[in-house]
């Protein structure tokens, strides 16, 4: 994978400039539905880990820009999970997290990613478990990373 790309993804990610996260949604777009999937998933991670710190007045905006990020993201996944490359995905439970207990659970190439909610969306059970990583953001990075590396490749060719 392209280093440089994986730093770049990691830095939009991780910082607030909120012209560079525009235009790494526009590139993830461009993709089509796999980069609609990882576009959804980059930016309800990005909201959950930003509502985490923020103060009172912008974690309500923050949770409720993650449930909107989750809403479109199970509607792709039901539609066109397999064109994207996501055949595995779906709700579990965990009811240690109360008022949070529904789990979305999807298996990237990168590894499984998953966000708790208030409220259970749209799609199937998840057939498996939570595998204990609690790295969703490193991996949905990757998995934007590498989408984006396949697209660089295929236009060299």
């Amino acid at each position: 994978m392209n280093g440089e790309l994986l730093r770049e993804v990691a830095a939009v990610y991780d910082g607030s400039d909120g012209d560079a996260t525009k235009r790494l949604y526009a590139r993830l777009e461009a993709l089509g539905i796999a980069g609609f999937v990882a576009m959804n998933l980059f930016r309800a991670c990005k909201a959950s880990q930003r509502a985490k710190v923020y103060r009172r007045r912008h974690k309500g905006s923050a949770y409720g820009k993650k449930q909107w990020s989750m809403d479109n993201l199970c509607t792709a996944l039901t539609n066109r999970g397999g064109a994207a490359g996501i055949d595995r995905w779906g709700w579990g439970r965990d009811e240690k997290a109360v008022g949070f207990e529904h789990v979305l659970y999807v298996e990237l190439p990168t590894g499984q990613v998953s966000f708790h909610t208030d409220r259970r969306g749209i799609g199937p059970d998840y057939a498996g478990a939570w595998d204990g990583c609690k790295a969703s953001g490193g991996r949905i990075v990757q998995w934007c990373a590498r989408l984006l590396d396949e697209r660089v490749a295929e236009a060299a060719a």
